[in-house]
């Protein structure tokens, strides 16, 4: 039921209006990766996309975007033995830089800019002002879930302690 949450708030934050890449899908599978079963840390955020460019449309960009968000799961599962915060945060940072590097790289693959190392730097140039997007909502997603749920944690753990006291 909670993965079933999670792909719903993904695909509703990417509906709403908000600013370019201030989603939360990296953060959902850095989250898959630390608190949920190995499968749902790729699964959850590819289907929160899936689902959400059916409404949006299918671009070419998708092999990068959905990549670069199958590599953040895979920094999720090792976050999940390695979990503080601040390798989580630390997380979140090469999450969005990660997701800046391949997504760019694609644009500039996919012919938008010169094909040579120019018009690669000219692509990642352009793209500074989503970057500052994608690392702001990377760094609050990040925080509000972790924070949420061990917050949850520790209250159903202190009301668990006084029941039983």
């Amino acid at each position: 039921m909670f993965e079933i949450f999670m792909i719903i708030s993904g695909v509703v934050a990417r509906l709403l209006p908000h600013l370019p890449n201030f989603t939360p899908i990296a953060a959902t599978a850095l989250f898959g990766g630390v608190y949920m079963k190995k499968r749902y840390a790729i699964i959850i955020p590819l289907v929160a996309m899936f689902v959400s460019d059916i409404f949006i449309g299918f671009h070419a960009m998708m092999p990068y975007v959905y990549g670069s968000f199958i590599l953040t799961g895979l920094i999720g599962m090792y976050l999940h033995t390695h979990k503080n915060v601040q390798n989580v945060a630390a997380a979140a940072l090469i999450s969005s830089i990660l997701f800046f590097l391949i997504t760019n790289f694609g644009v500039w693959a996919g012919g938008m800019y010169a094909r040579n190392l120019s018009g690669l730097l000219e692509s990642y140039v352009m793209a500074i002002p989503f970057f500052r997007n994608t690392l702001l909502g990377d760094l609050f997603y990040t925080g509000a879930f972790f924070g949420a749920y061990e917050l949850v944690k520790m209250i159903v753990y202190n009301l668990r302690v006084k029941t039983t006291v």
